[in-house]
């Protein structure tokens, strides 16, 4: 992928995602917010996101 900003469109939109599923998922008598493990979740997701859509070396035959 060679367009930077569908990377960094594509990484936020993952880490949001382990967010939002990170904090609905969790039972009413726990409380609201995300915890320290969610956040570091996401920031993992985001960047493998990001590694992942790194534009190879080689072109396209």
């Amino acid at each position: 992928m060679k367009d930077r900003g569908m990377r960094t469109f594509l990484a936020v939109l993952a880490g949001l995602a382990v967010i939002y599923f990170g904090a609905t998922g969790r039972s009413p008598d726990e409380g609201g917010g995300i915890s320290g493990g969610v956040v570091l979740l996401a920031l993992a997701a985001a960047l493998l996101v990001w590694h992942l859509t790194k534009p190879g070396d080689k072109p396209v035959k």
